[in-house]
């Protein structure tokens, strides 16, 4: 996960916590967060990305629609992640 941007891990967090979320779902969560609008341009170029770090898969629900799951070695990033952040931060 270490070469990821920030906004790349923002997106492998958000699309932990939802199932299996859509682009615009994604969006509307990370502009809650960030608290300004995430353009397209930013955000797709971002989830292909994570696809072709083979972090994320992308499937279709329909043929406007599609959706973002975690693979394995995702999910397997983001312990690793909570693990090396437990090292610094304590309750």
């Amino acid at each position: 996960m270490y070469d990821l941007t920030g906004f790349q891990r923002d997106l492998l967090y958000v699309i932990a916590g939802l199932e299996e979320p859509h682009g615009l779902a994604i969006k509307e969560e990370l502009e809650e967060y960030y608290e300004k609008e995430i353009h397209h341009g930013r955000l797709y170029p971002n989830l292909d990305t994570l696809v072709d770090k083979g972090l994320v898969e992308k499937g279709q629900r329909d043929r406007r629609t599609n959706y973002y799951t975690l693979t394995r070695r995702g999910r397997r990033e983001i312990d690793a992640r909570k693990d090396w952040e437990a090292q610094y931060i304590t309750e």
